[in-house]
């Protein structure tokens, strides 16, 4: 793209203020995640919920000099502006018009609930030597995503390979008339979404509407409904349909789960046979996507199997974790190309380490390396990072072109074996690197934890949980997330760097300590202390923490102390109304003698609130009803006695789901965040946000009569597979699951523990085969899932996540 703001206005009926003349290259809507002002316009959409018009400034501030709005702003008259109806109105009106500009493209559009990103990917992976590609960044297919891929043709490219996601009815047709994909792919249908639509064949109608002008469809017809829909709708068309099941043109014909043999697929009655070690279901089907795909481009058999044996898994996300001498490694070293690059950018301004390293090696595609690392220079510049690695034969000849402190190594083991690693101190590292350099090793010598147990937490399912729950309450409603308890064993600073960023209003926490700890680390937002002891006070007062006041007696020992402080002003507290929780807060015949006291001390009511002791219990519910009664009342009449009007919250995260109308002005989520609710309709929304997981250490054959474990408490009755795997009760694995009464997930299949659970380790009887040494081992996460994981325990899942001990090695994933 590269317009300038004149043209911009021209094509989407839109009006400039200021410099007509100003080129665009690129639009960038989140200002936080501005990577780049050179050329680029901060688009502020606005929306139900919010509007982006209030991070103006912000974008301002990082130097955007191109600001496109739905109204104009007298404050910025030093930028110019582009005034336009609706904001993401104007971005599809710009996109449909940038596409039309290329009418030689060929383009390949892909819908579906699942495997998207995985076919663009291996598409990309598969066609990448055969045609100039341009491909939709990361999983960008929604109303945004979608016109920002089509922003990014050029003239020199020739293929272009986009998602098109939906999540409720209506929107394929907006999409489609943006987009009309020369050829259609239909990956898997399932239940992404689905709870938005009245059943499963509105799903299917609103997915192919995509492929209203499409010449060709390539689609899944596993699932009956869309075969049968995709055959009798678009009967005229080139229609080629893939699968597991015989019905299908392009079908699996060997015993696919037989690892011995390679896998046979009938293509239109020719058969094709390649070997595929991953044999899942999901895999398998999306292999046989790219096959057909391959095929109908007229690829030969065996070069076709050539592309698919070359195919590598697509690892779509980026990593965190604590590094030796107080560093932070990011880890983006699953794929390697400018896309990839931009949003890494993008990914560490959520952090607040003020020293940054960048180590990068050279892009394996790169046609033409002059262009290619002008550009990469170009972005890395603008970041102002303070010490660059380059790590390649070809990205070293171009050190120049790097505006820092810059150092070059030919490879990936002379770079380790340098003292600079060791001078890496205090800093954000940022690891990009292609595959073949093995950038792995150098996340390995600076990572903190090596251990192959590891908690892995889904910072962007986080988000996603949050917003499930934003969607069901007012646009004015705040909300405060609980991170007390090591943000309930997931990790401190570090889901609280993330909350802040996106803009959360209020973080909780349980103990002073743990606010103290967050205002160290950099976190801003505003912290309630739930439980402020007297010896605290002072760590409260000199880190800006919010007590909650709970008694007269907290009152009086807080005023005091701010007397001692010599504190002048009013500082914020939170008053505890007790409503039937019989744990902390004040009674109702204490409320206007509270109301008279907080009139002289020298605080600020901040919020008025209650705890919910029963919300996720239908049985109960009456209970919770009189329990916010009582709060309404206790609470109005507080605040008449403040005479002002603080905010009022009472409800958790199964308060928010299961009596929403009662959310006042604030609410607090907490488990809810993790992808746990009490309610099957919400349940069904939510992304499971935790996996913890290790790997097989060893695995023993051992006959009838062997035991295992300490005291012999499993005896086989035949010859029996052990699989020792390292994580133990001083791990959090409580010993009572030991004896096959919890199971762990290998393989996608449950196995159970056996034996006593040691303090490191525990043994499981290996029932599938096909196991190996090495092999991933989920203890909680889709199977088991976490609630099944705690019924084991025989507990709830807030024990299981806060019992996890500090010993596991956190890591913290963007997919």
């Amino acid at each position: 793209m590269n317009y300038t703001a004149k043209q911009l206005a021209e094509i989407t009926d839109s009006e400039v203020f200021g410099n007509p003349e100003l080129q665009v290259k690129n639009i960038a809507f989140d200002s936080r995640n501005i990577y780049s002002a050179n050329k680029t316009a901060f688009l502020a959409i606005r929306t139900s919920k919010n509007s982006g018009e209030k991070y103006i400034p912000s974008a301002i501030e990082k130097g955007i000099g191109i600001i496109i709005s739905e109204k104009y702003f007298p404050d910025f008259e030093n930028v110019t502006q582009i005034i336009t109806k609706n904001s993401i109105d104007f971005l599809h009106r710009l996109a449909t018009f940038h596409l039309r500009q290329f009418p030689d493209l060929k383009t390949i559009g892909i819908t579906g609930s699942n495997g998207k990103t995985i076919v663009k990917e291996w598409l990309y992976q598969s066609l990448a030597d055969d045609f100039k590609i341009v491909k939709s960044p990361k999983s960008f297919n929604s109303q945004l995503g979608l016109p920002l891929s089509l922003l990014q043709i050029n003239g020199n490219h020739n293929l272009g390979i986009f998602e098109v996601g939906i999540s409720k009815p209506g929107e394929m047709e907006k999409l489609e008339g943006i987009f009309q994909p020369r050829i259609g792919v239909l990956t898997h249908i399932g239940s992404a979404h689905a709870a938005n639509f009245k059943n499963e064949e509105e799903l299917i109608d609103e997915k192919i509407l995509l492929f209203k002008d499409s010449e060709s469809i390539i689609f899944n017809g596993d699932n009956m409904l869309v075969f049968n829909k995709i055959k009798q709708k678009f009967s005229d068309k080139n229609l080629i349909s893939y699968g597991l099941n015989p019905w299908n043109d392009v079908f699996l014909k060997s015993d696919w789960g037989n690892r011995n043999i390679d896998i046979t697929v009938d293509f239109f009655g020719e058969e094709i046979s390649f070997p595929v070690q991953q044999r899942d279901e999901a895999t398998l089907s999306n292999a046989l996507c790219v096959l057909s795909i391959l095929k109908f481009f007229g690829f030969e058999n065996q070069k076709a199997v050539e592309k698919i044996n070359a195919l590598k898994s697509v690892e779509m996300r980026l990593e965190s974790v604590n590094g030796v001498r107080n560093n932070l490694i990011i880890n983006d070293s699953f794929n390697l190309d400018l896309d990839s690059l931009s949003i890494a950018f993008q990914f560490i301004k959520e952090y607040n380490k003020p020293k940054k390293t960048l180590i990068i090696t050279d892009f394996v595609e790169s046609k033409n390396p002059e262009e290619l690392y002008r550009e990469v220079a170009e972005l890395t510049n603008e970041q102002h990072f303070d010490k660059i690695i380059l790590i390649g034969a070809e990205i070293t000849k171009y050190a120049r072109l790097f505006k820092t402190e810059t150092f070059t190594f030919d490879n990936t083991e002379q770079f380790i074996k340098n003292q600079i690693i060791n001078q890496i101190e205090n800093e954000l590292v940022l690891l990009k690197g292609a595959r073949k350099f093995e950038i792995e090793k150098v996340k390995t010598e600076l990572e903190l934890q090596k251990h192959d147990t590891v908690l892995e937490v889904n910072l962007n399912a986080i988000l996603h949980n949050i917003n499930v729950h934003k969607a069901l309450l007012k646009p004015e409603t705040k909300m405060m997330a609980m991170v007390k308890a090591y943000s309930y064993g997931l990790g401190g600073y570090e889901i609280a760097e993330f909350l802040q960023h996106h803009h959360i209003d209020y973080l909780g926490v349980a103990y002073s300590d743990e606010g103290v700890d967050l205002r160290k680390n950099g976190i801003t937002v505003p912290i309630m202390v739930m439980n402020p002891e007297q010896h605290s006070y002072n760590a409260i007062i000199d880190y800006n923490l919010e007590p909650e006041i709970y008694s007269f007696r907290v009152l009086e020992l807080f005023e005091e102390q701010l007397k001692q402080k010599g504190f002048s002003g009013k500082y914020p507290i939170h008053i505890k109304l007790e409503t039937g929780m019989h744990r902390l807060g004040f009674q109702g015949f204490e409320i206007d003698e509270l109301a008279r006291k907080l009139k002289n001390c020298n605080v600020e009511v901040k919020s008025v609130f209650s705890h919910l002791s029963s919300a996720d219990d239908v049985l109960e519910r009456d209970y919770t009803l009189s329990q916010i009664k009582r709060f309404e009342e206790n609470s109005e009449k507080l605040i008449s006695g403040l005479n002002y009007k603080p905010i009022r919250h009472i409800l958790n995260s199964s308060g928010i789901t299961n009596f929403v109308d009662y959310q006042f002005d604030m609410v607090r989520i907490g488990i809810g965040m993790v992808g746990v609710s009490s309610s099957s309709e919400i349940k069904n929304q939510l992304q499971n946000a935790v996996c913890f997981k290790t790997v097989i250490s060893q695995i023993s054959e051992i006959s009838s009569g062997d035991s295992v474990g300490y005291n012999r408490k499993f005896r086989a009755a035949e010859k029996t597979l052990i699989a020792t795997i390292p994580v133990g009760y001083a791990d959090g694995i409580p010993r009572l699951i030991g004896n096959k009464r919890g199971n762990v997930g290998i393989n996608g299949h449950l196995a159970p523990i056996v034996g006593n659970v040691c303090m490191d380790m525990m043994m499981i009887d290996l029932r599938n085969p096909d196991a190996k040494e090495g092999d991933e081992v989920i203890l909680f996460n889709s199977k088991p899932t976490l609630e099944e994981f705690a019924e084991y325990c025989k507990t709830i899942p807030y024990e299981v996540l806060t019992s996890i001990s500090r010993r596991v090695k956190r890591i913290y994933v963007k997919s």
